[in-house]
């Protein structure tokens, strides 16, 4: 194609394979910059889509329900997430009212106001109960019902795909699965297991991932769940 040139050239420049490279990566900054993300100013969409999770303790009769609600950013697009953006905890349970709204709504605000939230859950989950913590079933030891809670915003956060499951890999599940056949070989076919059925009745609290499975093997106590072992 011909083009005519009214004016004098003053200067030139021949694009190199770098240039052209650095000008899509702008173009495609300036499209990350577009994308609608959470903000402390984000209008509440007309429609919220939201799960329910069931919290019961052995310290109270009622049960707490916890609701997370997420908003839907870049609906329709390849950038399309979900993100939390309130949360609700009821309960027939008054006794702990107060502080719990006043938890939900801190939540809620840390939740739009955007970024990375997810340290949330590793702060709920250290706190601990001066009256001390409770089993739940499986034999994990939460301290805390504000603990619990965490528990139940880190299993959220995880299904909605804002935390990542560590889950183990072939070699660990190999290792775990022959400890555990290592075992009951020695304690029989069927040893007497807790009242979950999770683990053996003899077990004690592993310090690493907080469940009633540390059992003695080969004179070594060693985790059956995550295969924690000072032996190793």
């Amino acid at each position: 194609m011909t083009y005519k040139l009214d004016k004098k050239i003053t200067g030139y420049k021949v694009l190199t394979a770098e240039d052209k490279a650095q000008a899509e990566q702008q173009a495609d900054q300036a499209k990350v910059n577009s994308l609608e993300s959470m903000h402390e100013n984000v209008a509440r969409p007309e429609i919220l889509y939201g799960s329910t999770y069931k919290i019961k303790t052995p310290q109270s009769e009622h049960a707490l329900y916890i609701t997370i609600n997420d908003m839907i950013l870049n609906q329709g697009t390849e950038h399309e997430e979900r993100r939390p953006y309130e949360v609700f905890i009821n309960s027939k349970n008054m006794e702990h009212f107060q502080w719990v709204l006043a938890l939900t709504r801190v939540i809620s605000a840390v939740f739009r106001k955007g970024g990375d939230t997810c340290f949330l859950v590793e702060e709920l989950k250290a706190v601990f109960d001066p009256k001390g913590g409770y089993f739940k079933k499986g034999g994990v030891f939460m301290p805390s019902l504000v603990a619990e809670i965490g528990y139940a915003i880190e299993s959220h956060l995880k299904s909605i795909g804002m935390i990542k499951d560590k889950d183990f890999d072939d070699q660990q599940k190999q290792f775990l699965a022959a400890k555990r056949k290592e075992f009951e070989a020695i304690h029989g076919d069927d040893p007497s297991l807790d009242e979950d059925g999770a683990y053996p009745a003899q077990a004690i609290l592993c310090v690493k991932c907080q469940t009633k499975a540390v059992v003695l093997m080969d004179g070594c106590m060693t985790c059956l769940n995550c295969g924690d072992s000072k032996c190793q």
